[in-house]
Order: structure tokens, then C-alpha cells, then sequence
């Protein structure tokens, strides 16, 4: 059985039985509501059947007969994988435009600082950025290349171990000279907590309650304080001598190097059960523009 002579007849007619019309497929494909009808028209001669019911019942909506109703789904199947595969040829290169799924505090606080030296390596690779605090569907959203936290596993994807992480308090400088007091960590008692809740949810996110029971202080109550869903944010009200943040040491770690934060109690250790990763499609691993920023992240990493 050959094939009909042009693809455009099978999108006049997917798109047709789509909007019920041929003006409003006309107006998805940019052609004429006529050059559509000419397609269908062609498909159904070449077919040597119908595949809209016609007549003279006054009907506006144009309707897919049964046959072509059960055709349907195969043909947007179709579509849909030569969308894929377009996509997968537009991939190949190392030029281009190279999504990076990250949340919005690890943008901030780590990846933008020094993302100008990946751009100045490769700068035919434009770096779209999609923050979000919530993971994103990598396919249905065009996403190449991620860095998540987390115990290190999400279905679908590949992970590859980016940074471990430690949790420590930290203040400004300015609020740790007036207090002048914070000599271990039972001195938290008289202090206003700020709480990340970014990773609330998620199993074995550290929080001042396993912080507390770690240092082996007591008396210092959680219930209280200032509770903050970003991680950037909360780093932000300690600069901001709002009160005494538990940090995460990847998030912290240019703010304390600046001097804008100062870490507390350092002789208790406490490495988070979590940790960065890159995160990236299987099928995706040897793209040139992936391959480039995954590397690179990883040397930032060990640097």
C-alpha cells in the first residue's frame, strides 16, 4: 500500500476532525479554508472513501465518520513521535538553546554565580533556566538537564552524584556581637529559629529538631519562630539579622566566604542524608550541549 503523496493531507485531515471545522484547522496549518478541503478532498480519493459525513442535514460541525474516528489516534501517535524525532535531530548539536530544570534557591545561590564561566566556554549554547520548587516532567516539558536534591533516585531519569551537603546555624555577624552569648547550642533557646519548609515534605530533610537532638541540646523549643519555603530566602532573614538560620552548607557557602553569615557551634558535624545530583534523560546522555554543562557542573562541583 503507498503512502499518500504528501503529509500536509493527513494533517489537513487530523486537524480537521480535531476543531469539527476546516476554518479553524485552516487557521492552525496557515493556509485557506479551501486548501484544506482540496487536502481532505485528495485523501478521501486516494482512500476511496469518506471521512466526514456529509449531507444535506444543515449540520456545521464537520464530523468524522467511524472509520476515520478509529484512525484518529494513530495519526496523532504519528505526529507525535515525528515531533520527537525533529527534536531529537535539533538536539545533536552543541548549539542552541539547553533547558536546566533547578529550584529557584539553588539558582540563586550557587548555579548563577558561576554559570558565566560555562557560557564563556560554550557560548553557541543559550542556557534556559526553569525554576521551580516542585520537580517538572522532563519530556512534557522540554527540560534537558536538571539538578535535583534528594536521596539520589527519580523515576525516568539518570542521576549523577553533583555535592554532599552538611547542615549547620548560621547568623550575621552583627546579630552574633549583640548577643555575644551563643557560646552552645542550648543558648538557641533565647533565640528566634528560622525554619526552611522548601523540603518539608520530602523524607530525611534535616530540621532544627534533628539539628537540636544531634547537638544534644535541650530545652530549645521548634514550635516558634520564622518558617520560610525557600532556602535562599531563609539565608536572606539570617543576612538580615532576623534570627539564627539552620543552613545548608551548599546554599550558605559563598555568604560565608563573603563574611555576610558567620556558622555557630562548628564542632557539631551533621551531614545531611541528602544530596545534589545531576538528573537527565537516558536516552539523552550523549548530546553534545548536555554532555558540555554536565561536565561542567561537575568540575564546579569539585572545585
Amino acid at each position: 500500500m503507498k503512502t499518500p503523496v504528501h503529509l500536509n493531507a493527513l494533517r489537513a485531515f487530523e486537524a480537521s476532525a480535531r476543531h469539527q471545522s476546516f476554518s479553524a484547522a485552516a487557521a492552525e496549518l496557515h493556509v485557506t479554508p479551501a486548501a484544506v478541503g482540496q487536502l481532505v478532498r485528495t485523501l478521501e480519493e486516494w482512500l476511496g472513501t469518506p471521512l466526514f459525513h456529509r449531507g444535506n442535514s444543515g449540520r456545521v460541525r464537520l464530523i468524522p465518520t467511524e472509520a476515520a474516528e478509529r484512525a484518529l489516534p494513530d495519526f496523532r501517535a504519528g505526529f507525535d513521535r515525528i515531533a520527537l524525532g525533529l527534536e531529537k535531530l535539533r538536539e545533536g548539536s552543541a548549539s542552541g538553546v539547553l533547558t536546566v530544570a533547578v529550584s529557584p534557591a539553588f539558582a540563586a545561590k550557587w548555579l548563577l554565580p558561576r554559570i558565566e564561566t560555562f557560557q564563556s566556554a560554550w557560548p553557541d549554547t543559550d542556557v534556559r533556566l526553569d525554576t521551580n520548587l516542585k520537580p517538572v516532567d522532563f519530556v512534557a516539558q522540554g527540560v534537558d538537564i536538571g539538578v535535583r536534591y534528594g536521596a539520589g533516585a527519580w523515576p525516568g531519569l539518570t542521576a549523577d552524584k553533583l555535592m554532599d551537603e552538611e547542615i549547620y546555624p548560621v547568623c550575621s555577624p552583627k546579630l552574633l556581637r549583640e548577643r555575644g552569648r551563643l557560646q552552645n547550642p542550648d543558648d538557641l533557646a533565647r533565640e528566634t529559629l528560622i525554619h526552611d519548609l522548601s523540603m518539608d515534605s520530602h523524607t530525611g530533610f534535616p530540621t532544627w529538631n534533628t539539628w537540636l537532638q544531634k547537638a544534644g541540646a535541650v530545652d530549645v523549643s521548634t514550635r516558634r519562630g520564622m518558617k520560610i519555603n525557600n532556602s535562599a530566602a531563609v539565608l536572606q532573614a539570617a543576612i538580615d539579622g532576623q534570627g539564627i538560620a539552620l543552613a545548608r552548607s551548599v546554599m550558605a557557602r559563598d555568604d560565608l566566604a563573603a563574611g555576610r553569615l558567620i556558622r555557630l557551634f562548628s564542632e557539631v558535624t551533621f551531614a545531611s542524608p541528602l544530596a545534589y545530583y545531576v538528573v537527565y534523560r537516558a536516552e539523552c546522555a550523549s548530546l553534545p550541549k548536555l554532555v558540555a554543562f554536565r561536565d561542567w557542573l561537575l568540575e564546579e562541583a569539585a572545585a
